[in-house]
């Protein structure tokens, strides 16, 4: 999804394919740095992965590797992915994307996640920079653009994480991590969650209001920020945790849908 999202970016900053090539090598080296960040992760959190069961069958949980191995292939693929982006794309993606890479793998890892309820809120400016990251491999400006596409992803981020941890409430609980039903309880959990889905739905339809995107990406910012309204609001109104994990699947499918829509409108308008 994150290649996804720093695709669309790439190809909605400029109105027609100029070089395959620069995006397959730009996507190479985004996608090392991202593995290198994921792989970072589960190295400090091993642990605490261990003892949850949507984490337990990763690798180190299992004795699959060692965190000395891991470390080091975080170190590699992460270093490798910094290189291409510098020599092969430009120097302003290889510095936005080491940001990104520091700050989920560690501001976030290290010290949000276990510092503040907040820290899905926070930290989530690391996850949602990919869009940003495409826009400047291609354009090599920090775009408003692309801007934008980061303020969608970060305000999705609440809400889709937020379902999750309130199925996962236990867990959290056990490992001591302060996600926000563990902290704040589900009752005040799920209003966050409807209320940052009536801002999202607000963000959704600003491309079309600053005159980025079209009708096309209108109707379908509208159809689907509907949709992820429908399942917070049900959320909020019942015991059921099956519909959080429900609201978090739908969540991942929006995420989707909405850039593809932009896509769409992109080349079909243009």
């Amino acid at each position: 999804m994150m290649l996804i999202c720093a695709l669309v970016g790439m190809l909605l900053a400029e109105q027609t394919i100029s070089s395959v090539s620069t995006i397959l090598i730009a996507l190479i080296g985004i996608a090392l740095c991202s593995g290198s960040a994921a792989a970072i992760n589960q190295v400090i959190d091993r642990k605490a992965d261990a003892a949850m069961t949507r984490t337990d069958q990763r690798p180190l949980p299992q004795g699959e590797l060692s965190a000395l191995h891991a470390s080091s292939f975080a170190l590699v693929i992460g270093v490798v992915g910094a290189l291409i982006l510098f020599l092969y794309i430009n120097t302003l993606t290889m510095i936005l994307t080491l940001a990104s890479l520091i700050g989920y793998a560690f501001i976030y890892t290290v010290y949000l996640k276990r510092a503040t309820p907040q820290n899905i809120v926070i930290g989530g400016l690391a996850g949602a920079a990919p869009p940003l990251l495409g826009w400047a491999a291609i354009s090599n400006t920090i775009d408003p653009y692309a801007l934008l596409l980061v303020l969608i992803i970060f305000v999705w981020t609440p809400p889709h994480f937020w379902a999750l941890a309130i199925y996962r409430k236990e867990e959290y609980a056990k490992e001591s991590i302060p996600m926000l039903p563990v902290t704040h309880g589900v009752a005040f959990t799920k209003l966050q969650i409807v209320l940052y889905t009536i801002i999202l739905f607000i963000v959704s339809v600003l491309p079309y209001i600053v005159l980025m995107s079209g009708v096309i990406y209108l109707v379908s910012a509208i159809i689907l920020s509907s949709i992820f309204m429908y399942y917070a609001v049900k959320l909020y109104f019942t015991d059921d945790d099956t519909v959080a994990m429900k609201t978090f699947n739908f969540s991942i499918y929006y995420i989707f849908l909405i850039f593809v829509a932009l896509l769409l409108d992109h080349y079909l308008v243009s």
